[in-house]
């Protein structure tokens, strides 16, 4: 089943979440009749303050909450089915990783999850790690990451199973802004070049507003307004006119012009300011060209291959061959006659022999131990002599 541009990925319709207290008792309305929906291959997003029903109505998306009333599809199906669950990616406000794990075996194993092939899997680790910044950190436990690569290593799980449908809560939280420059300009990309649907929910309206197609505002779990994000922005009383720098005389002839031909009040004039976010990426990437060393997580690295391109058809099969062919070519393994036997120890009385054979040397021939050693000299000969005498003690063949 692939996603159609007339069909809704995700329709919203009366829904309806009350959490109830222990006397089963309505205590809390957390979504009151919500209407909306998501179109296929659009940026959608989720916007309202804390309390507002955002992020229940993502539970209720992925099947985690029940709806008291309403219905809630996702492409096309219930949320609890099964079915689509592996063709949904998911960000949460919190990144709940193992600690233990490196990033490396964090992603590793949500792949397992998806039960996406050892070699795919593998591949798409190392080009993840890569895209987020994080391969020089993968060996580290992610219970040592910072917030902001904790959202890294978040998100490379999310796009693990290459979803169809990716909802993310809150993806920039903890980035510093060329992290949050990055994430923005990887939803663009998704959305733009793999037609990708995205749900956004966060509450910085700057990251929302550059990456969003429609967004819709919730307040105390209703829908306050919703549509394209330019339109509702737009301010259709006011003209903008955008120029090279002019001089103070045709500024002031422009102004009468509208004064009093027009009969307009010009509201006015400036030169137009950068946004701080590019002024502050400029400053650093002129930085990182004279010192590119740092610490922590690097920028991103190139977009993940197999979320850029289609893997060919017959790729399996390529890397299948030269696998074989490598194994071919492998140095045959060793002979067992090359291997050297060990030799068998002496017996047990030959060894004892020797030892009572040292002891029994004229002073002339031995150095004397000092006379505080004499004590334990005797003992030591007295239970080799033991030894010798104990009934089934070992006895070499050439001696009678």
């Amino acid at each position: 089943m692939t996603l159609t541009d007339s069909k809704p990925v995700v329709q919203s319709i009366g829904l309806t979440k009350i959490f109830k207290d222990f006397w089963h008792r309505d205590r809390v309305v957390a979504v009151d009749h919500l209407d909306f929906e998501i179109h296929a291959h659009e940026v959608f997003g989720l916007l309202g303050p804390n309390g507002s029903g955002k992020t229940t109505t993502i539970k209720i998306m992925l099947g985690l909450l029940y709806p008291t009333r309403g219905r809630m599809v996702v492409m096309g199906r219930a949320p609890t089915d099964v079915a689509i669950k592996s063709r949904i990616g998911y960000l949460p406000e919190e990144s709940y990783l193992y600690r233990f794990l490196n990033a490396r075996e964090t992603l590793d194993y949500y792949g397992r999850l998806f039960q996406i092939p050892r070699r795919d899997r593998q591949r798409r680790v190392e080009q993840l790690l890569e895209m987020v910044g994080l391969t020089r950190e993968a060996r580290r436990r992610v219970g040592e990451y910072s917030k902001g690569m904790a959202r890294r290593i978040g998100l490379a799980q999310a796009l693990i199973n290459d979803p169809d449908l990716l909802i993310l809560d809150e993806p920039t939280t903890g980035l510093d802004p060329i992290g949050t420059r990055e994430i923005k300009d990887l939803i663009l990309f998704l959305n733009r070049d793999k037609q990708k649907t995205i749900l956004l929910c966060s509450h910085l309206l700057a990251d929302v507003e550059d990456v969003c197609q429609r967004v819709a505002v919730l307040y105390g779990g209703r829908r306050q307004t919703m549509g394209n994000i330019h339109e509702l922005l737009s301010q259709e009383n006011l003209t903008q006119i955008t120029t090279e720098r002019l001089s103070p005389e045709a500024i002031e002839r422009i102004r009468r012009i509208v004064e009093q031909e027009e009969r307009k009040q010009v509201v006015s004039i400036s030169a137009p300011a950068a946004r701080l976010e590019t002024f502050f990426l400029k400053v650093v990437r002129e930085a990182q060209a004279a010192r590119p060393e740092t610490s922590g997580a690097l920028a991103g690295g190139k977009i993940a291959e197999f979320l850029a391109t289609a893997a060919a058809p017959d790729s399996r099969a390529i890397v299948d061959t030269l696998i074989a062919a490598a194994d071919k070519a492998a140095p045959p393994p060793i002979e067992k006659s090359v291997v050297q036997q060990p030799q068998p120890e002496p017996p047990a009385r030959e060894v004892i022999e020797s030892l009572l054979a040292s002891h029994s040397r004229t002073p002339s021939e031995r150095v004397e131990p000092m006379p505080a050693d004499r004590p334990a000299e005797q003992v030591e000969r007295s239970v080799i002599e033991n030894l010798l005498n104990k009934p089934g003690a070992p006895k070499n063949s050439g001696e009678g």
